[in-house]
């Protein structure tokens, strides 16, 4: 399973969808994720690929974390896996 998959199957499961309704383009917020479910699926994510993502759940938006969309939160993903290596 690809990161890409990876990381939807967390999302979808926090926003209590199946992974095929989980677009690149959907935001958090279109998925019916709160702000809780956002700090969920961070601590999933990094339980998942063993890694920390730079994210303050105080101030989402403020950091270089983009959680803008699906595809930017992947993006950052794959950026972090790649320089653990």
């Amino acid at each position: 399973m690809s990161i890409s998959d990876r990381v939807i199957a967390i999302i979808a499961e926090q926003a209590v969808l199946e992974p095929s309704d989980v677009t690149p383009d959907s935001t958090l917020e279109d998925l019916g994720i709160d702000s809780l479910g956002l700090v969920e699926s961070i601590f999933a994510i990094e339980e998942e690929f063993d890694i920390t993502v730079p994210f303050n759940a105080n101030e989402p938006t403020a950091g270089d974390f983009d959680i803008s969309n699906v595809s930017a939160i992947i993006a950052g993903i794959e950026k972090l896996v790649s320089e653990k290596v």
